[in-house]
């Protein structure tokens, strides 16, 4: 009887588990390409935001600098976004080329890529939820007081 690593060291690709890959690589492009337009309108955005955000700035209770921190929020969420983009973009362009090359290695590196992807995603999902427990928290604890 084989061992579980010695089975999956012969894992082998169907020509239906290659459809499906060669599929998934077209949509992940098309959603890569989508992410980067849309970090391109936060750059933008952060470039006219001082000036958006000034007019609202006049009215009584808004900061004068709303512009500024409007700015570099949408300046740090293009950089946050701009990584699980890429990660799937590098995906799906070596996956496409590694099912038309036939190379194991390119292989690997799309698999990475996709990992990778996954894993900011998670690890930006649970620093997200551990942001909002701290504001609800201090948010509870702020209207008892």
């Amino acid at each position: 009887m084989q061992s579980p690593i010695t089975q999956l060291e012969q894992l082998t690709l169907t020509s239906a588990s290659k459809q499906f890959l060669k599929e998934t690589a077209k949509w992940a492009f098309f959603l890569s390409i989508i992410g980067f337009l849309l970090i391109f309108l936060m750059l933008i955005l952060a470039v006219f935001a001082n000036t958006i955000f000034s007019m609202v700035a006049m009215q009584p209770g808004i900061p004068e600098n709303i512009g500024m921190i409007m700015t570099i929020t949408y300046l740090v969420l293009a950089v946050i976004y701009f990584f699980p983009v890429y990660y799937l973009m590098q995906f799906a362009n070596k996956m496409k080329k590694a099912i038309a090359t036939k190379n194991d290695e390119t292989l690997t590196g799309s698999f990475e890529m996709l990992k990778s992807h996954y894993k900011f995603l998670g690890v930006f999902t649970i620093i997200t939820i551990s942001l909002y427990i701290l504001l609800i928290i201090f948010t509870t604890m702020g209207a008892l007081a």
